[in-house]
């Protein structure tokens, strides 16, 4: 039997880090669900207090086909460097110096919502494509494959 995945990141501002990966990713945060306009009014007719507002956020795939990402609020902060990672497939099946252009042009489309860039690695045939490692807003490390 097969399984669907939802990738779940832990995280200090559950919105602002689902707005950032929702455009980065080119999915739209998720709808409240029916009969209300806002996920503000939702949560406060369950009851959810205004401080716990932003506890949790999740954005979707338009066309259904990729993973639903969860964001939920955690009191800590981010540690050490990620043992698993996203690779955004911002140049797929591009080589050499078009597939870098590429890469770097959607970095700084990223840098300009608040990812950080923190390096760059060449392409080195045959096995090596080349790539860059990015951080999101609260540190998370991807990269732009």
């Amino acid at each position: 039997m097969s399984r669907t995945v939802q990738v779940t990141f832990d995280c200090a501002d559950p919105a602002a880090l689902a707005a950032f990966w929702a455009e980065a990713l080119g999915y739209r945060v998720q709808e409240p669900p029916a009969g209300f306009a806002t996920w503000e009014a939702a949560l406060t007719a369950f009851g959810v207090p205004p401080e716990r507002h932003n506890d949790a956020s999740a954005i979707i795939d338009p066309d259904g086909a990729g993973p639903r990402v969860f964001f939920q609020r955690v009191p800590e902060g981010k540690q050490v460097k990620n043992r698993v990672h996203l690779d955004v497939r911002a140049a797929p099946g591009l080589q050499g110096d078009s597939r870098m252009e590429l890469l770097e042009l959607e970095a700084a489309r990223l840098q300009t919502l608040g990812a950080t860039r923190l390096a760059r690695f060449e392409p080195a045939p045959p096995m090596g494509a080349g790539h860059l490692v990015m951080a999101d807003p609260e540190g998370n490390e991807f990269c732009l494959d």
